[in-house]
């Protein structure tokens, strides 16, 4: 299955130049968070794949103003095309914003989807916002990952963890895909097409 995973940035070549031949081929859109909610309604006119988002530490305004034709997969486990898929999103709590947790918060989350990890046999993908701690995070506390998706990591094993929030701007050292035991963590800061079989 081909996906393309968007987050933070809209991609110039889509939002600004719409060349429909990066969407050639893709079968399902996934949004990790902080993307103008018509971007992804925009992108809804020029795909036919499904675009599933979950909310970035920006996204307050998606509760005035919620992309249309997309589906938020918060706090749930769906299944397409063979994929079992989890979605997490927020940061680590800085200030006052929506979509922030602190630690102890985000664990409350994960300890809550126990019945669907249970009833899905576990998960293929985990989209969320913010990195999991220490893989691909900063040591700043907006930017620093969720301890709660090490947890889930390396009791799942799943094929991939998503995560956008840490921009490629944002480091010198940037690196797209990361490696823990047999999961890929990938940053979809901006775009990336993931090919991974269901």
């Amino acid at each position: 299955m081909k996906i393309l995973l968007i987050a933070d940035e809209p991609e110039k070549m889509l939002w600004d130049h719409l060349d429909k031949r990066r969407l050639e081929g893709i079968e399902l859109v996934i949004s990790c968070g902080d993307l103008p909610p018509e971007y992804l309604s925009f992108l809804t006119c020029f795909t036919p794949a499904p675009i599933l988002y979950i909310h970035g530490n920006h996204d307050g305004k998606y509760e005035r103003k919620p992309p249309e034709g997309c589906v938020c997969i918060e706090d749930k486990v769906v299944r397409y095309g063979g994929l079992r898929i989890l979605g997490l999103g927020g940061s680590m709590r800085y200030n006052k914003g929506p979509h922030q947790y602190t630690q102890k918060e985000m664990d409350k989350r994960v300890r809550k989807l126990w019945f669907q990890l249970w009833r899905s046999r576990g998960v293929d993908l985990i989209i969320t916002h913010a990195p999991a701690y220490g893989i691909g995070d900063d040591k700043d506390l907006a930017h620093q990952g969720f301890t709660a998706f090490v947890g889930l990591i390396d009791k799942y094993q799943p094929k991939a963890l998503v995560h956008g929030h840490v921009h490629q701007s944002y480091r010198h050292d940037f690196k797209r895909v990361r490696e823990r035991g047999k999961t890929m963590v990938i940053n979809a800061c901006g775009s990336y097409v993931l090919e991974i079989e269901p």
